[in-house]
């Protein structure tokens, strides 16, 4: 079972990620971009540097293609339940925003970096603008958070239609919501997931 956890910037998909590791000890957990050695390169670099709007793209379609390959493949093969901390719905809407790349041929690309492996399940942890203007303004910026707020409500925007008109199995959880009130949600989603 693979499932992914999608939400802008503090949104805390890290902190289900932890309390999630706790009630399944036995699963996987990882992330994108930086599941791999490699993917770790390629998120300090693009994280540390500026490269051209297309070639970030590219560079993090490359981190997410060796991931599905060296982590997310075997690991599916092997019947292990998988949690990462986004992943490709995340990656077409900040590609989208930025390159205005038509969300099609994202789409298209993400599928060629997935090599047919489809997630089980997604979950959205979705932010008010007033609850994701509280918590970024208390913490440290990265280069795409200094985007600013109106970037990442945007992005948010487009993960949940995104995920809305897929076809996976999808939870879309208020983010401000307690922390145990979310994991209890989404260990339930993830129980319903198992007995279909």
């Amino acid at each position: 079972m693979y499932i992914i956890l999608e939400g802008v910037d503090t949104a805390g998909k890290s902190t289900q990620i932890e309390l999630l590791r706790q009630k399944f000890t036995e699963a996987i957990f990882t992330k994108e971009p930086g599941g791999t050695p490699l993917g770790q390169k390629i998120k300090e670099l693009v994280l540390q540097d500026t490269p051209s709007t297309l070639a970030e793209i590219f560079l993090f379609l490359a981190d997410r293609a060796e991931h599905i390959q060296k982590l997310i493949k075997p690991n599916i093969h092997k019947r292990k339940r998988i949690f990462s901390d986004r992943g490709f719905i995340s990656g077409i809407a900040y590609a989208h925003i930025k390159s205005a790349l038509p969300i099609p041929k994202l789409q298209e690309l993400n599928e060629l970096a997935m090599q047919g492996i489809k997630p089980d399940g997604i979950v959205l942890l979705l932010l008010s603008p007033q609850e994701l203007l509280r918590r970024i303004s208390s913490k440290e910026l990265d280069t795409i958070e200094q985007r600013g707020i109106e970037y990442l409500l945007e992005v948010q925007n487009i993960m949940k239609r995104l995920i809305e008109e897929s076809s996976y199995p999808y939870l879309i959880v208020d983010a401000s919501l307690p922390k145990q009130k979310i994991l209890h949600d989404i260990v339930e989603f993830v129980k319903e997931i198992d007995e279909h």
